[in-house]
């Protein structure tokens, strides 16, 4: 069975991003199972003892249906390194529960603590996150991602950020790359300056 995960920042006792999250989930579902009904996020009640101060990460196991929600307190990796890895076979364009293949290109990361994933010459993710690079000026994320990710969506629909082709030879004409996801905006500063990048 094609079972599938979805990780929701909750925050001030609330859902963030739900409609991005809702989109995602009923395409993945319509895409790989012909589900047609959509799944209302809405309808998810938080635990009680959740405190409104504190980050929460909602992780939620569905296929036609959701089959689990859990509920972890959420605190975000310090990453101070990062390997470009290639792989030019790598597909996530679904947010598969079976992350094998990532872990698994992670594991060819021996000295940095993430990694920056190749496919045919083009940057794509990391392991967890999309990744964003600061020129100076302005935030750039890569138009090849492995996976379109929900924080990703809401910040070029913002403006904050914009899309563009970045080569792996681009890389080192940057500043700095950030790793945003559901639960990492850019002003977590989860990022790394590349001179701190490791090449292959």
């Amino acid at each position: 069975m094609c079972r599938l995960l979805e990780t929701i920042k909750v925050k001030n006792k609330k859902l963030y991003n739900r409609p991005y999250h809702e989109a995602r989930m009923n395409h993945s579902r319509k895409k790989l199972l012909g589900v047609e009904e959509p799944l209302d996020l809405s309808l998810i009640r938080l635990p009680e003892d959740i405190h409104k101060n504190q980050v929460y990460k909602c992780r939620i196991v569905y296929s036609r249906e959701i089959e689990e929600i859990t509920f972890t307190e959420y605190y975000p990796k310090e990453i101070r390194s990062l390997q470009i890895v290639r792989d030019d076979h790598i597909d996530y364009s679904f947010k598969y529960l079976d992350r094998k293949h990532l872990e698994n290109l992670k594991s060819r990361s021996k000295e940095s603590e993430e990694i920056i994933i190749i496919k045919n010459g083009w940057v794509t993710d990391s392991t967890y996150s999309n990744l964003v690079f600061f020129d100076g000026d302005k935030w750039v994320t890569p138009s090849t991602p492995l996976l379109k990710g929900t924080k990703r969506a809401c910040y070029l629909d913002r403006g904050i950020i914009r899309e563009a082709p970045i080569r792996e030879s681009d890389i080192f004409y940057f500043q700095k790359v950030c790793l945003i996801n559901a639960m990492l905006d850019i002003e977590d500063e989860v990022c790394v300056e590349v001179s701190c990048i490791q090449k292959p």
